[in-house]
């Protein structure tokens, strides 16, 4: 047998895919599964952004292309931060990635080593505390508390910094839960940070179209005096429905953006040719499409909260933002996984247990709803059902 790193023992996973496996396996069997575990939306890529994939390649984009990106793409992400957010943000410390997850990698590739310290937020993505690990830092949780509607406190937050901190992740709208942190949370953060200059901060934004309830979101962009140390991850599979387009990016502080795109020629060379037209032509094109899936989430929304609260056991606090609910289902007395485990198997209902994102994910189920409310329903019925 072949010698492996050490450093593939610390290596996670995302269990949404492993369960998204065998709920596929389930149904391959003839067993009819409805999944509200997969976090994409259930909406088909806009046609106009189709066909600007297509055209690129009748027009011959075929090649290679600059390792950050094509200049057009960049400076249509730095009109969109423009037009949405209100910031100056120069196309040059733009980086296009192939999906979200290469900006994470990145920011721990470049942050992280033995002896210092990552904090991030938990339950959260499973991939920052995976990478954290692998890097050779010390991942250091943010707990996210349902009685704070799963926002970070940032004074919880800044007393958790050590001269060992290198990078804090923080990710609102969230995923897994739907927390929407409030401005005032973000103003004291910041604020803190001016005690802390050498600490960087990747703040995932990537559902930040996607809020409820007249909320606006907060962009870290928004705040001058940490540009400079200040990592914004975003793209375009949520907004657009364009999960297996595999299209991201990254501003970065001018400090780093050449580090970034040194991995960049490391790792994959340059992003997909026509993926990124297709891009350019979802933040300059008609924005419809977005709204008119928003507001079929908020729908939703409002149905599976109400409907998860009615089963015995569980309790679920309106999220504010993404297409996650976060129920708490103590009052159903099995773990996370066992409950994951018996809805999947007895059921037919995939979901992911709290503890997929993390150990204060105890307690707690993640449903997506990226479904139409026909399944929810129909979902919410067989719970019912089968905890009966």
């Amino acid at each position: 047998m072949t010698t492996l790193a050490a450093r593939m023992n610390v290596l996670g996973t995302e269990t949404a895919f492993e369960v998204l496996a065998r709920a596929n396996a389930l149904a391959a069997q003839g067993k009819d599964i409805i999944n509200l575990g997969i976090g994409q939306p259930d909406f088909k890529t806009p046609g106009h952004i189709v066909e600007a994939a297509i055209q690129a390649l009748r027009d011959g984009h075929h090649g290679y292309t600059p390792a950050n990106g094509i200049p057009q793409l960049r400076e249509a992400v730095s009109a969109d931060l423009n037009r949405r957010l209100g910031v100056e943000v120069d196309p040059g410390h733009v980086l296009a990635v192939p999906g979200g997850k290469v900006t994470m990698f990145f920011a721990m590739m470049i942050y992280g080593e033995a002896g210092t310290e990552i904090m991030y937020p938990n339950p959260g993505f499973p991939i920052y505390e995976s990478a954290i690990r692998f890097s050779g830092a010390t991942p250091v949780p943010i707990e996210l508390k349902e009685e704070n509607g799963f926002a970070f406190s940032a004074t919880e937050v800044l007393a958790k910094i050590t001269p060992r901190t290198r990078l804090i992740v923080l990710n609102s709208p969230a995923n897994p839960t739907g927390g929407a942190v409030p401005k005032a949370e973000f103003d004291a953060l910041v604020g803190g940070l001016a005690d802390w200059p050498e600490v960087a901060i990747l703040s995932d934004e990537i559902y930040g179209q996607m809020l409820y309830d007249g909320r606006e979101h907060v962009s870290l962009l928004n705040y001058p005096e940490i540009r400079d140390r200040l990592i914004l991850l975003d793209g375009w599979s949520k907004t657009y429905a364009m999960t297996g387009w595999r299209l991201g990016y990254a501003v970065w502080p001018k400090d780093v953006i050449g580090h970034a795109e040194k991995l960049a020629v490391n790792c994959h060379s340059c992003v997909n040719a026509s993926a990124q037209f297709a891009g350019i032509a979802a933040l300059e094109g008609p924005q419809d499409a977005v709204g008119e899936m928003v507001t079929a989430f908020d729908e939703r929304r409002r149905v599976i909260v109400s409907e998860l609260n009615q089963i015995q056991g569980f309790t679920c606090v309106e999220p504010g933002g993404a297409f996650y609910a976060f129920p708490n289902i103590t009052g159903t007395g099995m773990s996370a996984q066992e409950l994951q485990s018996k809805l999947l198997e007895e059921a037919g209902v995939a979901v992911i247990a709290g503890t997929s994102f993390g150990k204060f994910g105890e307690g707690y189920l993640r449903f997506s709803y990226a479904n139409s409310t026909e399944n929810i329903k129909e979902a919410i019925r067989r719970i019912k059902a089968c905890l009966s």
